[in-house]
């Protein structure tokens, strides 16, 4: 059974070059997250200054110009936040290190109390602790008190570069919308842009984090409307 669980272990272990699936899902949830942003924060300048102006061009800079300051605040907020998080994790691995030199019997107990804690027997979880930490202590401390995987952070560069294109590329759905279109039909263009964007997102936050689908979808709806009517409120009382 020993021998048996540890294969499991080692067929479980990614190839160091590789990213993880929770880094991978890291780099998409920003660009999710950044898309959304970037729609939201995007079309609501436009409707503020559409209804004060009729000027397209004037529309069109404000849009641009928001666009772009919300593409680069979503990727350094990213980069400082994942850059935080793999600080963290670096700080944990340090003290785990130093544990190992200095109350390795906490360490190997730590181990033994996980397996215990899924079913495992005393005896059996005391050799698979053993057979571990002889030959990977650092990896198997980290892996079964923090769920760490061993020289695989988050990737704060990654976070942030994902969230600028996506942040962008968001944006671009409302501005095109409204800067492109004729002017009689800019309006509803725009809003059914930002609805079809915004349950794009919505499904697509759905998929990544295993949610319900239609939920996230009429969620997302939602809350893009309401920041158009916001928006357009706001527009009308400072015109």
């Amino acid at each position: 059974m020993v021998n048996s669980v540890i294969n499991e272990l080692k067929a479980r272990k990614p190839k160091k070059s590789s990213q993880t699936m929770e880094e991978r899902a890291n780099t998409l949830r920003a660009g999710v997250l950044g898309s959304n942003d970037g729609i939201l924060t995007v079309v609501g300048v436009l409707f503020s200054v559409a209804v004060a102006t009729t000027n397209q061009f004037t529309i069109f800079i404000a849009g641009l110009s928001d666009l772009l300051a919300c593409a680069f605040s979503m990727a350094s907020g990213e980069y400082a936040s994942v850059s935080t998080q793999k600080d963290t994790e670096e700080a944990v691995v340090r003290t785990e290190e130093r544990l190992l030199k200095t109350n390795y019997a906490d360490e190997v107990e730590a181990v033994v109390n996980h397996y215990t804690n899924l079913g495992v027997s005393r005896d059996t979880a005391e050799k698979i602790a053993n057979n571990l930490m002889a030959k990977k202590p650092l990896e198997t401390v980290v892996s079964v008190k923090y769920d760490l995987k061993l020289n695989h952070y988050m990737n704060p560069w990654s976070a942030a570069f994902s969230s600028l294109f996506s942040a962008s590329a968001g944006g671009i759905f409302p501005l095109a919308a409204m800067t492109l279109s004729p002017v009689a039909y800019q309006w509803p263009i725009t809003i059914m842009a930002v609805c079809a964007s915004v349950a794009l997102t919505g499904f697509l936050s759905a998929k990544l984090g295993d949610g319900l689908t239609k939920t996230a979808i009429i969620r997302n709806v939602i809350v893009g409307i309401l920041t158009m009517i916001i928006h357009y409120s706001v527009g009308i009382l400072l015109k």
